[in-house]
């Protein structure tokens, strides 16, 4: 269902004139790094407005639902004109939060009749939803995974003002929007809520504080990935051989082992 109503909803903005990118993420097998790319078959391509650029990856084992070239997509397409890009991550539950630092509005997708979801949510994933979705809103139990995710929002604020962090009184409250993405239904009202949610950050200054925080995720991924480089080559990947297997033997602790190898590449 989630894929479905992704492509509901690149639709949708199409048919408003609205420029759409959309970046599906599937799961790599751990061990062969593959994916089926299964979004491709999911997405009912053949219907709908024309224009939607679609572009399947895979997360490649990377943690937190996302795989590291989405975010120099999302530039791509941005710098291509897309006016509205949608990711679809993993959907792996908890471990999905990565896409808070490269999208301005999160939305979690919750189905009826799958206890799962709101375990899920209460695990953790519930801190990063701008929007609330209720897809297949049709089926049995709708209402009551309504009611749960509107309970656990009025428990999160009770628990905030009781902990002395009440947020101000500008702050976003999450929408709960109920779909049927195969009909189309409560699609246009979802479209709506993520344009507002852009509008609130817009009108309450927010928006910049989200810029801000996903170029700090930005920098310090660069800085992750250049330092990994710096680790896996030449007679530094040779000392790090070593290191690996005096850490296995539990010779030397692996904190020890990584201040060697960093001191080895001019990093005190």
């Amino acid at each position: 269902g989630k894929s479905t109503l992704v492509w509901a909803l690149g639709s949708e903005y199409a048919r408003r004139g609205r420029r759409v990118g959309v970046i599906a993420v599937d799961p790599s097998s751990p061990l062969t790094g593959g994916a089926v790319l299964g979004d491709r078959i999911r997405m009912p391509m053949g219907q709908g407005p024309s224009g939607i650029f679609f572009r399947s990856m895979a997360s490649r084992g990377q943690l937190g639902g996302m795989s590291r070239s989405v975010r120099s997509v999302v530039h791509l397409l941005d710098a291509f004109g897309k006016d509205v890009i949608i990711i679809e991550t993993v959907g792996a539950g908890q471990s999905d939060v990565a896409v808070r630092t490269i999208a301005h509005t999160t939305a979690v997708v919750a189905v009826p009749g799958l206890g799962d979801d709101i375990q899920m949510l209460k695990a953790g994933i519930l801190e990063i939803a701008d929007v609330y979705v209720v897809n297949k809103a049709d089926r049995e139990g709708a209402d009551k995974t309504a009611a749960e995710l509107e309970a656990m929002l009025k428990v999160g604020f009770a628990t905030a003002e009781a902990l002395g962090q009440a947020p101000p009184e500008d702050a976003w409250t999450p929408p709960i929007v109920r779909t049927i993405a195969t009909k189309g239904a409560g699609v246009g009202e979802l479209a709506d809520a993520f344009d507002e949610h852009r509008r609130h950050l817009r009108e309450t200054g927010r928006w910049d504080a989200v810029v801000r925080r996903q170029a700090e995720a930005e920098l310090q991924e660069a800085l992750l990935l250049r330092l990994e480089g710096a680790l896996s080559a030449g007679p530094v990947a040779e000392e790090r051989a070593r290191l690996i297997d005096a850490v296995g033997r539990r010779d030397i602790p692996a904190f020890e082992a990584a201040d060697r190898l960093l001191r080895r590449i001019g990093v005190d």
